[in-house]
C-alpha cells in the first residue's frame, strides 16, 4: 500500500498542476469585461442664451477744439493793455486787449467838426429859403394886384408894368427852388459827414479786441507796446494778439471705412475711451462728409464730445466704439461652436436632454468677436458642443460639461 501511494502521488501532483495551469490560462487569457461608463466621452458644451449683441468698430482719433482762431486786430496800432494770458478762460465779448491809435482820435475830431459845419450850412440854407419865400410873397402880391386892376380897368396900367411884375414874381419863385435845392444839398452833406464820423467811430471801437466766442486762451503772441498790423487781408503777415480755443465742446474726426459708411447716421451715440485718463465719455455723431476720400476709401465723420469741466485736452487720443449693428434679445452661442455651411448658414452639434448628440443646421445672424446670433434652429437653454466635434457622431451618447468660458458668455 505504501508503494502504491508512492507511485500514484506523482501523477496526482502532475494532474493537479495541469488543472491549476488550465485554470490560470482561462483566468488571464479571457478579455476583461469593460465598464459601460468608460466609453462615454466628456465634451465641453455651452448653453445658448438670450443676449444683446452688437458689432462695433474701434477707431482712433485726436481731440480737436470745436473752434480755434487766431484773434486779429482790425486796425493797426500799439497795444496799450493786454488783459489775458495763456490758460485764461474768457466769455464771448470779453475785452482781450486795447490798442492806442492817436491819429484816429484826430480823424474823429475832424469828422465831428465837419458835421458841425454842415449843420451850420443847413441853418443858413433854411434862412435863405425863408428870405426867398418872403421876396416871392411880395412880388407875387404886387403882380396879383396889378393884374386885377388891369382886368377891371383895361388900359389904366401899362402892359409893360404888368409884364415886369410877372417876371419878378417868376424870378422870386425860382429863387425859392434854388434855396430849397441848397438846403437839400446841405442836409445831404450832414448825412455824409455823419456817415464818415460813424466809420471813424467804428474803427475806434476796433481798438478793443474782444473774444469772438467763449473759450480758453491757448497762446499769447503780443505784449504791451507791441505794434499790431491790421489783419484785414489774408495776404498780410499781421501778428495775432492771442489764440482762442473753444474747449467746452470737442470734436473727433473719424475715418470711417467704406464698409461701415452706411451704418453712420446723425445723432448716433458712441462710447469714447480715453486711455490716458482711463475713463469713458459719451459722444454723438454730429456731421459727416457724405463723401469718400479716394486715397483712403474712408469718410470723415465728426463726433462731438461735451467737455464742460475741461477735463479733456485737445490733442489727447481717444478710442471710439462705433456700433455698426445691434440686435437685442437674440439667441446667441460662442462662435467656436459653429461650423460654416454656406452664406448665413452653419452646422452645430446639440446635446439632447438624454445626452445624445444631434447635428443641426441653423440660420446665422449678427456675429461679434466671440458670439454669434442663431436666427432659427436653436432655442435658449440648449447645449451646444464647443470642440472635438469631428470625433462625435449623431446619436452618440456623451457626458456634457459646461465650461467656464461658456458660463461667462451665457
Amino acid at each position: 500500500m505504501p508503494r502504491l501511494t508512492a507511485r500514484v502521488l506523482p501523477f496526482l501532483l502532475v494532474g493537479l498542476a495541469s488543472l491549476l495551469a488550465c485554470s490560470c490560462t482561462r483566468s488571464f487569457g479571457a478579455p476583461p469585461t469593460a465598464s459601460p461608463a468608460a466609453d462615454v466621452p466628456t465634451v465641453a458644451v455651452a448653453k445658448a442664451a438670450s443676449e444683446d449683441l452688437s458689432r462695433d468698430l474701434v477707431l482712433t482719433a485726436e481731440f480737436k477744439p470745436y473752434q480755434e482762431v487766431d484773434v486779429m486786430a482790425k486796425v493797426a496800432g500799439y497795444i496799450k493793455e493786454i488783459r489775458v494770458d495763456v490758460g485764461d478762460r474768457v466769455k464771448e465779448g470779453d475785452v482781450l486787449a486795447t490798442l492806442e491809435i492817436p491819429e484816429m482820435i484826430d480823424d474823429l475830431n475832424h469828422s465831428r467838426a465837419s458835421i458841425r459845419h454842415s449843420e451850420a450850412e443847413v441853418k443858413r440854407a433854411q434862412d435863405e429859403v425863408k428870405r426867398a419865400q418872403s421876396v416871392h410873397d411880395g412880388t407875387h402880391a404886387l403882380y396879383t394886384r396889378l393884374a386885377a386892376v388891369s382886368e377891371k380897368k383895361p388900359g389904366l396900367i401899362a402892359q409893360q408894368d404888368i409884364d415886369e411884375a410877372q417876371s419878378r414874381d417868376l424870378a422870386a419863385e425860382a429863387q425859392i427852388s434854388v434855396a430849397n435845392s441848397a438846403l437839400a444839398a446841405a442836409r445831404q452833406q450832414v448825412e455824409m459827414d455823419n456817415s464818415a464820423r460813424d466809420k471813424v467811430q467804428t474803427l475806434m471801437d476796433y481798438r478793443r479786441v474782444t473774444a469772438p466766442f467763449t473759450g480758453v486762451v491757448t497762446k499769447r503772441f503780443a505784449d504791451n507796446g507791441s505794434m499790431i498790423q491790421a489783419g484785414t487781408a489774408s495776404q498780410t503777415q499781421a501778428m495775432p494778439v492771442v489764440r482762442l480755443s473753444q474747449n467746452q465742446l470737442l470734436r473727433l474726426i473719424l475715418p470711417v471705412p467704406e464698409s461701415a459708411v452706411s451704418t453712420v447716421h446723425i445723432g448716433q451715440r458712441v462710447a469714447v475711451r480715453v486711455p490716458t485718463l482711463n475713463r469713458s465719455f459719451t459722444g454723438s455723431v454730429a456731421r459727416f462728409a457724405d463723401k469718400l476720400a479716394m486715397e483712403t476709401r474712408t469718410m470723415d465723420t465728426e463726433v462731438d464730445v461735451p467737455n464742460s469741466d475741461l477735463l479733456l485736452i485737445p490733442g489727447m487720443y481717444a478710442e471710439v466704439d462705433l456700433t455698426l449693428a445691434r440686435h437685442d434679445g437674440v439667441v446667441a452661442i460662442p462662435v467656436m461652436a459653429v461650423d460654416p455651411a454656406g452664406a448665413g448658414v452653419g452646422e452645430i452639434m446639440v446635446v439632447t436632454p438624454n445626452r445624445r448628440v444631434e447635428l443641426r443646421r441653423v440660420a446665422l445672424g449678427l456675429e461679434t468677436v466671440d458670439r454669434v446670433e442663431i436666427s432659427s434652429g436653436l432655442n435658449a437653454g440648449d447645449l451646444v458642443v464647443l470642440s472635438g466635434r469631428s470625433r462625435l457622431k449623431p446619436g452618440q451618447e456623451v457626458r456634457p460639461k459646461l465650461t467656464a468660458m461658456a458660463s461667462a458668455g451665457s
